[in-house]
């Protein structure tokens, strides 16, 4: 971990990565490769459920489409300016995916009127930020699994990193179950900023030798970074401030973690 072999992250989101992982993301750039692959960078086409349609109104961008066109564009710009690969897995967004729907479900006219009945996760509250991952995604998973194996092969990434799934969201508790099937590569991140109101199992991760680990340096640069999500920023921060809150890792027990500078 103290040398200068090439870094892999997971980003469940468009932001997500820079979000957790920022400060330290930008100064490992400067002595190794990191590449920053992001899972869920793709919307579906109208109707959307009601949740669906409240987040493109925070995002201030009443196309889907358009809102997600931007989001990517504003992650690679980003993600660039740090010195950092950027990779777009080109999945669907929990708030946009559709079951798969059978031929007898009712007729377009009442998926216009109720959305939900079509989405695979209708609602935020009650679906998304409760963290119960649908059967209909376990294709989704494999699918996810081999692609960052792939990944892994391609890019000889001496570490893994992925979200510990603070916050319940079945987006971040998807790619964490993909980043799992590679234990002596992983190391686990905090999710920010749902980590301001939500803890990581700490006791859990000792449990299974992983130690917690906090990198504290560059994090004036990384809120500016923040605020380049330009879509998200005032949603996830309504007052404009962006607390330095340190970045909280769970490394496993066997790996020399990276001296500050």
């Amino acid at each position: 971990m103290a040398g200068d072999a090439p870094w892999l992250f997971l980003s469940p989101h468009l932001d997500d990565a820079v979000l957790s992982c920022g400060a330290l993301i930008e100064a490992q750039a400067q002595k190794r490769q990191i590449i920053v692959a992001t899972l869920f960078t793709e919307a579906s086409p109208a109707p959307h459920t009601r949740a669906a349609r409240s987040f493109m109104r925070q995002c201030t961008i009443g196309d889907a489409g358009e809102l997600f066109n931007a989001r990517r564009s504003e992650d690679r710009t980003v993600l660039e300016s740090m010195g950092v690969h950027s990779i777009h897995l080109g999945e669907v967004d929990a708030l946009f995916r559709r079951r798969r729907r059978p031929p007898q479900w009712g007729s377009s006219a009442w998926e216009r009127l109720l959305p939900e009945l079509t989405h695979r996760y209708p609602t935020y509250r009650f679906d998304i930020a409760l963290g119960r991952i649908s059967k209909g995604d376990t294709g989704l998973v494999r699918h996810l699994r081999r692609d960052v194996a792939g990944l892994m092969a391609q890019t000889k990434a001496e570490l893994l990193f992925c979200p510990a799934g603070v916050g319940r969201h079945v987006d971040h508790l998807i790619t964490r179950d993909v980043g799992t099937g590679h234990g002596e590569n992983l190391v686990m991140y905090s999710d920010f900023p749902y980590d301001l109101v939500s803890q990581p199992d700490e006791s859990h991760m000792k449990g299974v030798g992983y130690v917690p680990w906090m990198w504290d340096e560059g994090l004036a640069t990384k809120t500016e970074r923040i605020k380049q999500y330009a879509t998200q920023a005032d949603a996830l921060f309504p007052g404009g401030a962006i607390p330095l809150k340190p970045e909280t890792y769970f490394v496993p027990g066997h790996i020399s973690v990276p001296a500050r500078q």
